[in-house]
């Protein structure tokens, strides 16, 4: 005979933090991690942790401050840390430290290209 489960209350929706949602993510794609044991372990859907993917993905796509001029002799005085290129001698170009790399590699691909 088959087992029947009886929910009496309110069956509510669980609450995941954003560190809850990072920790499972990073668990169910480490090197060697299978996404549907991570899943199980973790009592949620394999979609729910693609979504949670996603979402961590656009969140950290953004846009940065970037300032290009000419080189010059003289020291710019900064307040955070940023990444400095000199492109082909003619131009300086200083993207946030901050910024997502993916976004600073999009940055010095289009500069480089030009």
């Amino acid at each position: 005979m088959g087992q029947v489960q009886i929910i009496t209350g309110m069956e509510r929706r669980r609450r995941w933090s954003d560190a809850e949602k990072r920790a499972v993510v990073a668990a169910a794609f480490a090197p060697g991690a299978i996404v549907t044991a991570v899943a199980r372990q973790a009592d949620v859907s394999t979609a729910l942790i693609y979504r949670w993917r996603r979402e961590i993905e656009e969140a950290n796509r953004g846009f940065a401050e970037v300032v290009v001029s000419p080189v010059t002799a003289e020291p710019v005085e900064r307040r955070e840390p940023v990444i400095e290129l000199v492109i082909s001698g003619t131009a300086e170009v200083r993207i946030s430290a901050s910024a997502p790399p993916d976004l600073a590699a999009a940055i010095v691909k289009a500069l480089t290209a030009r």
